[in-house]
C-alpha cells in the first residue's frame, strides 16, 4: 500500500499500528485510546491518518474489525472537536474516494459517511460504488448506503430489492421505499407479478451472488399479500396495482363463504348471497371460480342459477352447468327450500332466544328518539349491555366501520342507527353530535354499569367510524370476554381440544355443525343454550335492516344482562369471586391524562384490562431510574434478531419472533409478559398503538446491530455491569447455569463415551461391547444438579450437548456452564473480552477485573 505523505508520516503509521496491535493483544482497551490519541495529535493530517490506519485494518474479522471500529471512534470524536482539520475541495473528494471503498465494513458506514460527507459526493461516483457492492454480493450494504444517500431514484428498484425479499429483509425494503411515492408503487407490482403462480423463486435467486439455497415454497402467496397489503394500507396506495393479489384474497372469501354456508351451514341464504354478490361483482374470472366452487360445494342447480345471474356466456361455463340450464326454474325452488329451513322450530329451541317481545326492541333514526334513548339508559344505577354491528369486511384494509350500536336494559332495547346522516350532525359547542355526546357521557359516567364482550375490538372500530367517538373515557365497564377466560381457567371442565361443537338436525335432516366459540360459548357455559350466530356475518350496512337481523341484533346485546345476572347470583359455581367485575386494587378505570389524537400511544387494551405484571420503563429514560438487564425484558421484531442476540449478550430477557410469525404476535406477547416491544419500519405504526405508552420502541434498521443494542438501552436507561455479560444463554434465553468443574466435566464426557456405545450396540448387533463405566465412581452431583446419569438428560428434559465440547478443549478449561434449560455448554473464550470492549460506553466499572468469567456470580 502506497500511504500519502512523507516517509516521516509512513514510519509513525508504522509504529502506531505496532503499538495498537500489541495493546489489543494485551487487551488493553485504554491503553489504545490512549496511543491513538497521541497519534491523531502529532498527525500533519488526522482525516488522511484515519484511512491509512484503516486500509491496514479493512477486509479482517472478528478482533481486527473489533479494533477498526474503536480507531473510527476515536478519530470522529477528536474530528468533530477540531473542525479545523476537515477537508474541502479537491483534497476532500480525493479522501471521499477512499473512504468509499470503507464503507460497506460494518458499523464503519455511518461514521464515514458523516467524517467524509459522503452525501455530498459526486452523484456517478455515489452510484457507481453502490453497484459495486450490489455486485459484490453485499446487498444489505448497498441498500443502506443508496438509503443514506438517497439514490433510490437512480436505481433499479427490483435490482435492488429482490434480494433483499429472499432474504427476507422485508423492513429493509419497507425503508427503501418509504418516502418514495414511484417506488411504492413499483414495489406493489412486482410483489404483484410474483403472487402469480409461475413464479420461481429459485431461478430469480441465481441471478444474485452470494444467496443461500432457496426453498421452493420461499415468497409465498401469504407472504407477499402480507408484505403488499401492509403497503397498500400505509401509503394509501391504488388497489389496483395488484389486482392479482386483490382478486387472490376475494377467492379466499369465496371460499369461506361456501364454507360458512354449505359445511358449517352458519350462514342464511340471505347473507350469503349478498356477500357473494359483492365480492364477484363483475368480475368475471371471480364469477368463473364461483360457479367451480357451487359445483364443489352445492349443486349444478345452484351453480346454474348463479351462472345466469352473472349472464355468463354458455361457452365459459363447465359442460355439465351449461347442460342444465336448458331447463331451469331454479331460483323458486332454491328460496323455496331455504326458507323452509332457515326458521324451525329445532332450532329456537336449541339456541338462545331474546326473552322480551318484539315491541320493545326499538330501531332509532333521528334526534327525537335518541333523546327519549338517553333519558333512559342514563339512569342511575342502570345496568347496560353494549354491542355493535359492522359490514364483515372479510380481510379487507383497516377497520370496519360501525353500522349499528346495541344498548340493552332489562326491559327493552335501543338500536342506533350509526349510518344514518341526521344522528352524526354536529349538536353540542365542541362539535360532537348528538349520537356521540351520549356514547362519551354513557361510558364516562360512573353511575351507570356497561357490560360487554371483547370491547377492545368494538372501540377500536367505533373510532375508526367516526373520529369525535377517539378518546372515550371509559368508567365503570366490566368486559365479560375478561370474565369468560377466568371462568375457562378457574371452572375448567372435560372439552374437546377443538373445543365444543354442538350437531343440530335442520327441517331436512342434514346434520348441522355449529362450533360454539365467544360470546357464544359463553353464553352456552352460563345459560345453557349458545346465540345463533347465522347473522352475525349480515351485510350490516343494507337497509332496510330484515327483522331477522332486529333480533338477533338485540339478543346480542341483551344475553350479556342475563349472563351478568347469572354470574352475580351464583359466582362460586363458575369459579368466581364474589366482586369478578371489580377492577383489581389500584387499576385507574380511566386515563384522563392520554392524548386524544389518532397515534394515541395508550390502547384501548390498557384502558380495559389489568395492568402487564412487570414494572416497565417510561418513554423517556430520563424520567426513570437506572435498570439492571434482569430488570428489562424485551420481545424483538423478527427483524432485529441481531439486536436480540447482542441485548441477551448483556444480560437482557430477550424474546425474538420467528421468520414467519406475524408482527401483531409482539404485541400479544407484550401485553402478557409485561415486555417492551423493539421493532423497526411500517409495523411501529401498529404495535404502538396495541400497547401502553413508552412500551414500543422503533429501531433504526438501517444501523448495525451494536449500535442499535445501545440505544436501546441507553433510551431505557439500561445499566450493564461485567456480572451481566452472557448470564444468559444465547440459544434459549434461560439465566440459569450448572457450574461443571474440568474434572466433572471429564466424567460426563466418559460417561457420554459409555452411552453412545451402548446406543450402537443396541442398534447394530455386530458392534463391540462397551467397556464398562466404572460405577464405583461417585456421580451423586449428577443427580443433585438434576442430570440423570442414565440418559445425561436434564431435569428440562433436554440432553446436556457434549459433543459441542471439543475433546481437546477439557484440560484446558478448569470450568464449565451448562444451560439449565437447554443444555448447551459454554466455557470462557475471547468472546467475552470482545463483547466488553464493545460495549464499554454502556457498561458500568463497579471495580470487577473485566476479564473475569463470563458467567460470574452464576
Amino acid at each position: 500500500m502506497e500511504y500519502v505523505g512523507s516517509s516521516r508520516a509512513e514510519q509513525d503509521l508504522s509504529l502506531i499500528i505496532s503499538a495498537v496491535n500489541i495493546a489489543w493483544a494485551q487487551k488493553n482497551v485504554e491503553q489504545v485510546r490512549e496511543n491513538l490519541r497521541q497519534f491523531i495529535m502529532t498527525a500533519d493530517n488526522p482525516m488522511t491518518s484515519l484511512l491509512d490506519l484503516l486500509d491496514h485494518y479493512n477486509g479482517t474479522k472478528g478482533k481486527g474489525n473489533n479494533l477498526a471500529n474503536l480507531i473510527v471512534c476515536e478519530f470522529q470524536t477528536w474530528i468533530n472537536d477540531h473542525p479545523e482539520c476537515q477537508q474541502v475541495g479537491l483534497r476532500l473528494k480525493k479522501l471521499q474516494a477512499r473512504a468509499f471503498s470503507l464503507v460497506s465494513e460494518g458499523n464503519l458506514m455511518d461514521i464515514l459517511v458523516s467524517i467524509y460527507k459522503l452525501e455530498d459526493a459526486d452523484r456517478s461516483f455515489q452510484l457507481g460504488h453502490v453497484t459495486h457492492l450490489h455486485q459484490m454480493g453485499k446487498y444489505k450494504e448497498a441498500t443502506i448506503l443508496s438509503i443514506k444517500l438517497n439514490l433510490q431514484s437512480d436505481l433499479d428498484l427490483e435490482q435492488m430489492c429482490t434480494p433483499l425479499l429472499l432474504l427476507d429483509r422485508f423492513n429493509l425494503v419497507e425503508s427503501y421505499v418509504s418516502g418514495c411515492p414511484d417506488l411504492q408503487s413499483q414495489l406493489l407490482q412486482m410483489l404483484d407479478r410474483w403472487s402469480d403462480s409461475s413464479f420461481n423463486p429459485r431461478k430469480i435467486s441465481k441471478e444474485y451472488r452470494g444467496l443461500p439455497p432457496i426453498k421452493p415454497d420461499k415468497l409465498n402467496l401469504k407472504t407477499l399479500s402480507k408484505l403488499a397489503f401492509r403497503l397498500l394500507e400505509t401509503y394509501n396506495l391504488d388497489p389496483a396495482l395488484c389486482s392479482n393479489m386483490i382478486n387472490q384474497r376475494h377467492l379466499g372469501t369465496l371460499k369461506y363463504l361456501m364454507y360458512k354456508r354449505f359445511v358449517e351451514k352458519t350462514m342464511t341464504h340471505e347473507n350469503w348471497a349478498d356477500h357473494v354478490q359483492n365480492t364477484v361483482e363483475q368480475n368475471r374470472w371471480l364469477q368463473e371460480q364461483c360457479i367451480a366452487l357451487l359445483c364443489r360445494y352445492s349443486d349444478l342447480q345452484t351453480a346454474g342459477y348463479w351462472a345466469l345471474k352473472f349472464e355468463m356466456p354458455k361457452e365459459t361455463l363447465p359442460r355439465n352447468v351449461a347442460d342444465i340450464l336448458q331447463d331451469l326454474s331454479i331460483q323458486e325452488r332454491l328460496l323455496e327450500s331455504d326458507n323452509n329451513t332457515e326458521d324451525s322450530q329445532a332450532r329456537r329451541n336449541h339456541f338462545y332466544q331474546l326473552p322480551i317481545p318484539r315491541s320493545k326492541v326499538h330501531f332509532l333514526q333521528n334526534r327525537t328518539e335518541l333523546s327519549g334513548c338517553r333519558d333512559t339508559v342514563l339512569k342511575d344505577g342502570q345496568i347496560v349491555g353494549v354491542d355493535m354491528e359492522w359490514r364483515p369486511s372479510f380481510g379487507g384494509l383497516g377497520k370496519p366501520n360501525v353500522s349499528l350500536i346495541q344498548l340493552a336494559l332489562k326491559d327493552e332495547v335501543f338500536l342506533l342507527d350509526v349510518l344514518h346522516s341526521s344522528l352524526l350532525q354536529d349538536g353540542d359547542s365542541e362539535g360532537n353530535s348528538e349520537l356521540v355526546s351520549f356514547i362519551k357521557d354513557l361510558f364516562s359516567s360512573n353511575k351507570v354499569k356497561k357490560l360487554g364482550y371483547g370491547m377492545v375490538g368494538d372501540f377500536q372500530s367505533l373510532e375508526a367510524t367516526e373520529a369525535r367517538f377517539r378518546g372515550l373515557e371509559l368508567h365503570n365497564t366490566v368486559d365479560l370476554c375478561e370474565v369468560h377466560k377466568q371462568i375457562q381457567r378457574n371452572h375448567s371442565r372435560p372439552r374437546a381440544s377443538g373445543g365444543p361443537v354442538d350437531v343440530l338436525e335442520d327441517a331436512a335432516g342434514d346434520s348441522v355443525r355449529q362450533p360454539e366459540k365467544g360470546l357464544s360459548l359463553l353464553v352456552k357455559d352460563v345459560l345453557g343454550k349458545p346465540l345463533d350466530k347465522k347473522e352475525q356475518l349480515s351485510n350490516w350496512d343494507k337497509r332496510p335492516l330484515r327483522e331477522n337481523q332486529i333480533i338477533y341484533a338485540a339478543a346480542d346485546a341483551y344475553c350479556l344482562l342475563d349472563v351478568f345476572e347469572t354470574l352475580c347470583h351464583n359466582p362460586d359455581k363458575f369459579g368466581l369471586k364474589t366482586n369478578f367485575f371489580e377492577l383489581p386494587k389500584g387499576k385507574a378505570s380511566t386515563n384522563k391524562d392520554a392524548r386524544r389524537s389518532p397515534r394515541q400511544k395508550d390502547s384501548l387494551n390498557n384502558r380495559l384490562k389489568t395492568p402487564p405484571p412487570k414494572t416497565l420503563p417510561p418513554k423517556s429514560s430520563l424520567q426513570t431510574k437506572p435498570l439492571s438487564p434482569r430488570e428489562f425484558s424485551v420481545i424483538c421484531d423478527n427483524m432485529l434478531q441481531g439486536l436480540g442476540r447482542y441485548l441477551r449478550c448483556l444480560g437482557v430477557d430477550v424474546l425474538m419472533l420467528e421468520n414467519d410469525d406475524d408482527h401483531r404476535k409482539a404485541a400479544e406477547i407484550a401485553r402478557r409478559d409485561g415486555r417492551v416491544i423493539l421493532t423497526c419500519g411500517l409495523p411501529y405504526q401498529t404495535l404502538r398503538s396495541q400497547i401502553g405508552e413508552g412500551r414500543c420502541f422503533s429501531v433504526n434498521c438501517s444501523e448495525k446491530a451494536r449500535e442499535q443494542a445501545v440505544k436501546v438501552l441507553k433510551h431505557f436507561n439500561v445499566t450493564v455491569t461485567l456480572k451481566d455479560v452472557f448470564s444468559r444463554c444465547q440459544v434459549c434465553n434461560c439465566n440459569k447455569y450448572l457450574h461443571i468443574s474440568q474434572e466433572r466435566m471429564k466424567q460426563l464426557m466418559k460417561l457420554g463415551e459409555h452411552l453412545k456405545k451402548i446406543r450402537e450396540k443396541q442398534d447394530s448387533p455386530h458392534a463391540s461391547e462397551p467397556e464398562g463405566f466404572p460405577h464405583h465412581e461417585n456421580l451423586q452431583w449428577m443427580e443433585e444438579l438434576g442430570i440423570s446419569p442414565e440418559s445425561l438428560r436434564l431435569a428440562s428434559g433436554a440432553h446436556l450437548q457434549l459433543d459441542a465440547v471439543p475433546a481437546g478443549l477439557v484440560d484446558k478449561v478448569p470450568l464449565y456452564f451448562c444451560c439449565s434449560q437447554c443444555g448447551k455448554v459454554f466455557w470462557e473464550g475471547s468472546h467475552f473480552g470482545r463483547v466488553v470492549s464493545q460495549f464499554q460506553e454502556v457498561l458500568q466499572d463497579n471495580g470487577e477485573c473485566i476479564y473475569q468469567s463470563a458467567n460470574p456470580g452464576l
